[in-house]
């Protein structure tokens, strides 16, 4: 009786246990601790559940004991929660990357990325966020396979060149920015403010036609979430800035020491009888550059949204001063950015955003034979900074000194300009829905700016130099620029028996674009002084012509269409053409077309496709197409009066205006052939992604300038130019290889690496201009240019000598070709230079091909790895065969010197690398392969160590996310290149990789917080 009561007091009690119900309550949030409203929650295997409100929150009550609640929402990965007891839980889910990555912006449209048939790579803001560019630019340096990103300068606001699969042309190879739908500049946007970075590097870039070819980069910005209260985001960082390298410099002793060696190789007396007591002198690189130099950045975003509407308002503060000069090479940057879309009625829609941008930049005297760091490195380490008086010290116009070479630190003294700029610009749109599958699109684009520049050229001696300035001036600018854009398209969109997907677009585009400037010399500022330069101040009269102009208005009309058709996403086909006419171009070639085809195939929808965990994917994709350049000189198939001339008139001399540039009336773009083949793979359950691309692009109608032309057409007067044709011809051809694997080790950990590469051929294929090759660049001083455009060579390349080694003895100097020619008999330790024709006279026909900038392969490794709340990444880049040339020395006697020197040769079998030195007549000077360097280098770009504090600890602060970081950009560059910087380049298509003394880019140490409630 006992044992069947102890069986049915069981049997009750876990039948009791079994049909246990709970409530259930909590919030559900993202990653950033923010509320996620409309969250599906259902009991697993039930029709049971709820959603969560406005503010993430949910209830769901008598949920069964030991049953599984899911969390789901479009756009992030579903949680699973096992109910045990009547609780308050917080949820928090995950963006699902593979949803986040579904939807490609490809212009005028967005297209599922497995339908995706071109050539296409995406930054996201999370990117962004852990690199902390200044510059946007800045993050797609080493991010995106195909894209390569330079340096101008380091200095704070400097320019920076975006390079999408080489340099195709002698002209503009910048790439087309299009921000919301509408043409502006990348460089001025807070990198806070985007969303999304989309390049189109292939023929997919045809459906912008003429401003196309260079690739385009597409920029969506942030916008606020539908039924979201409202955020708040602040992010800020503080740091300082120290320079990345210094140079390695002769000290005073040494510097004596050599420069006794040379004057007494030269047969001359020594200028240092007794170095006792120089010691080490001044290092003129630390008086230079500047230490704890401060950048400081702040942003604030507030975005949100109800049923109908979403809005984004942000603004942001920059202000970074420079590692030499500080305030005189400072940067300031403020923008302001309002994002609103709603819905005007069920069919209707608009979408706005506006930014604006103001920025401050003061600048020194950069790159060149002259500049603070040329002067830097070249003023001998005997000269102190200060006289005994407390003046600046001046540097002796001694022949072996030249004329060039001044104190560095009067140089940044007598510094003063300053450069204000403001823009306005954004976008209106409207979206009208006229039936299921129709959409009509009307979208308005502009960009208003003003700059106002002013530079004072200070009365002062520096000893008879170039730099000295006999009477003071002050030369103000003010330029306007504005352009407007209308675009009006309609997108089809059907699916017919459920496999064949048609999207079809066609449209409309209007462009203007027009401004002017003016620029004008007031001479003899009262008291000298920067307080007082303005030309309204300025009294002083002069014989010259000291005030310019210019204006100008640009037009473009363009027609478009683009045919999209997959058959059940397995077969994929697009078809685009545009039609351009512009005002850039004479009557005859004022109208383009540009046609491009696509093709897609996901071999991995189809049957016979394994189905493994290990293979998931496979999609093969062809492109073909023609993009047009239209990058050039504005009226060049006109004849303008821009030149200068002298007139007689009673009897009188009178400035006055003539031709400028003859005309060329059968002036058109540049047009580019782009072919891509391309292969994407993923494996082991989406883990592993793999991209590759094979490429050619041919870049055809190369505007050639200086035709040989008869010189009584006045084409060598000041202001005149021979015409320009369309006769050059590059090619590129690559491959990209571009690998993602990300995976979740545990529920707090998870990491990521991505690694891409690409290897790139750059020849010139056509050059028709009588001389069948095109010079640029400099360097020294009187030496022929250094750099060409030549067929069957690399863009740019360079043309010297070709080196062998130094001349040991006599024996060697007689058995050789004599070198004469050059400038002087070579003796021995004298560079000994190659007879490239055989001739048997080593001259101007030996001249080579001895390098060039162009990188053989560029590549990225980064890592992103999260533990709990803590979350670390690293950035790195590679260039690979890139060469530059080592111009920042001054070939002079007296000059400072690199280190190295003292490796010279001093008798035989002492050197065979670097010459002896000598104050006698040599032509060791003259440009070769000595000078000529391998800039490969690895750069370690950013590393961001960050911490969060747990939502828990945050409580009921109203904070919902905290996070501070440690940073380090520009942390280490691996290199053999002796220069500051070898990814600096000039920009310039021929000659961009001569180096006159680059400004470093910074290392910066920054501390930061993200604060979100």
């Amino acid at each position: 009786m006992k044992s069947n009561l102890f069986v049915t007091a069981f049997l009750l009690f876990a039948s009791l246990c079994w049909s246990q119900e709970y409530d259930i309550s909590g919030i559900v949030t993202d990653a950033s601790g923010l509320g996620l409203p409309g969250v599906n929650i259902v009991v697993k295997g039930s029709t049971k559940g709820t959603s969560s409100d406005f503010d993430g929150k949910f209830e769901l009550n008598k949920v069964p004991n030991g049953s599984t609640l899911v969390f789901s929402s479009i756009g992030y990965t579903s949680v699973e929660y096992k109910v045990t007891k009547t609780e308050k839980i917080t949820i928090t889910l995950q963006e699902d990357t593979k949803s986040l990555d579904e939807v490609v912006v490809i212009g005028y449209g967005t297209q599922k990325r497995k339908e995706v048939t071109g050539a296409v790579s995406v930054v996201d803001a999370k990117t962004l966020d852990a690199l902390k560019p200044i510059k946007v630019e800045q993050a797609l340096q080493g991010t995106v396979a195909g894209v390569n990103v330079t340096t101008r300068s380091g200095a704070p606001g400097a320019d920076l060149d975006i390079r999408i699969r080489g340099i195709a042309t002698n002209g503009e190879n910048r790439p087309t920015v299009i921000i919301d739908g509408y043409v502006g500049e990348l460089g001025l946007l807070n990198p806070n403010d985007i969303e999304t970075i989309t390049i189109l590097k292939d023929a997919q870039a045809a459906i912008y036609g003429t401003i196309g070819a260079n690739g385009i980069v597409l920029i969506t910005t942030k916008s606020g979430k539908r039924n979201a209260k409202a955020s708040f985001v602040y992010n800020t960082y503080m740091g300082f800035q120290e320079t990345s390298r210094e140079l390695p410099l002769l000290n005073a002793t040494e510097y004596a020491l050599l420069l006794n060696e040379s004057y007494a190789n030269g047969g001359q007396p020594l200028p240092y009888p007794n170095v006792t007591g120089l010691g080490q002198g001044t290092n003129w690189q630390r008086e230079v550059f500047s230490r704890g130099v401060p950048v400081t950045n702040h942003d604030f975003t507030v975005s949100g949204g109800s049923e109908k509407m979403n809005y984004s308002l942000s603004g942001s503060h920059l202000d970074q001063e420079g590692i030499v000069g500080q305030n005189k090479s400072g940067f300031l940057r403020n923008t302001a950015r309002l994002a609103l879309g709603a819905d005007l009625t069920d069919k209707l829609k608009l979408q706005t955003n506006i930014i604006y941008t103001y920025f401050n930049r003061k600048t020194l005297n950069e790159n060149g034979l002259g500049s603070v760091l040329f002067n830097a490195l070249n003023t001998p380490a005997t000269l102190t900074p200060f006289d005994s008086n407390g003046d600046f010290t001046l540097v002796p116009s001694t022949a072996g000194l030249g004329n060039e070479i001044i104190n560095p630190l009067a140089q940044i003294a007598n510094t003063y300009n300053n450069f204000d700029f403001k823009k306005l610009n954004g976008t209106v749109g409207l979206d009208y829905k006229l039936t299921t599958d129709f959409k009509l699109s009307g979208r308005i684009g502009f960009n208003t700016s003003n700059s106002r520049g002013k530079s004072f050229a200070k009365q002062v001696n520096y000893g008879g130099k170039v730099f000295d300035v006999v009477r003071s001036s002050v030369t103000q600018s003010n330029v306007n620029d504005n352009d407007y854009s209308f675009d009006l398209y309609g997108t089809y969109a059907k699916v017919l028996n459920e496999k064949h997907n048609i999207v079809a677009t066609a449209g409309t585009t209007i462009f203007k674009q027009w401004g002017n400037g003016l620029f004008a010399t007031g001479f003899d500022v009262p008291n000298n002084s920067w307080q007082f330069a303005d030309i309204s101040l300025t009294t002083g009269i002069v014989d010259i012509k000291p005030n310019s102009s210019y204006e100008y208005d640009e037009r473009r009309l363009s027609y478009f269409g683009r045919l999209q058709y997959d058959y059940a996403g397995k077969y994929l086909f697009s078809a685009i053409i545009r039609r351009d006419a512009s005002t850039k171009f004479g009557p005859d070639n004022r109208v383009g077309y540009f046609p491009s085809f696509t093709a897609g195939w996901n071999i991995s929808d189809e049957n016979f496709f394994p189905k493994t965990e290990k293979f998931n994917a496979l999609k093969l994709r062809l492109s073909y197409g023609t993009v047009g350049n239209d990058q050039i000189p504005n009226n060049g198939y006109l004849s303008l009066l821009t030149g200068e001339a002298t007139y007689v008139f009673d009897g009188s001399i009178v400035n006055g205006t003539a031709i400028g540039q003859l005309p060329n009336p059968n002036l058109k773009w540049e047009e580019a052939q782009k072919f891509d083949i391309g292969l994407d793979a993923k494996f082991f359950n989406d883990k592993l992604e793999v991209v590759t691309d094979y490429f050619i692009d041919t870049r055809k109608d190369l505007l050639i300038p200086n035709i040989p032309v008869s010189g009584i057409t006045g084409v060598t007067a000041p202001g005149g130019a021979a015409p320009t044709i369309n006769a050059g011809t590059v090619r590129n051809s690559g491959f990209e290889l571009a690998l993602t694997y990300k995976d979740q080790l545990s529920e707090k950990a998870s990491f990521s690496i991505g690694y891409n590469v690409t290897f790139l051929k750059n020849k010139v294929l056509e050059v028709n201009n009588g001389t069948q090759f095109i010079e640029g660049g400099a360097f020294g001083v009187g030496q022929p240019a250094p750099s060409r455009m030549e067929v069957g060579m690399p863009i740019g390349y360079f043309f010297g000598y070709k080196t062998d080694g130094l001349f040991q003895n006599q024996a060697e100097v007689d058995a050789h070709p004599s070198q004469v020619a050059l400038g002087a008999n070579a003796v021995p330790g004298d560079i000994r230079f190659v007879d490239i024709n055989g001739d048997g006279v080593i001259d101007t026909r030996d001249r080579t091909n001895i390098g060039d900038p162009i990188p053989d392969a560029v590549m990225g490794f980064n890592v992103q790895f999260n533990y709990g709340n803590f979350d670390f990444s690293a950035y790195t880049f590679a260039s690979v065969g890139n060469d530059m040339v080592r111009n920042y020395e001054r070939t002079l006697s007296d000059a400072n010197r690199l280190n190295y020197v003292l490796d010279r040769w001093t008798g035989e079998g002492t050197s065979n690398t670097v010459p002896r030195v000598t104050t006698g007549a040599t032509s060791n000077n003259v440009f070769s392969d000595y000078f000529v360097e391998d800039a490969s280098y690895i750069r370690i770009q950013n590393i961001q160590l960050g911490y969060s504090i747990p939502s828990s600890v945050l409580g009921k602060t109203g904070l919902t996310k905290v996070r501070m970081y440690a940073a380090v950009n520009n942390l280490y560059t691996f290199t053999k290149y002796r220069g500051f910087d070898p990814g600096a380049s000039s920009g310039a298509p021929i000659g961009g990789g001569i180096d006159f003394g680059f400004y470093p880019v910074p290392r910066m140490y920054m501390l930061g917080l993200n604060v979100n409630f």
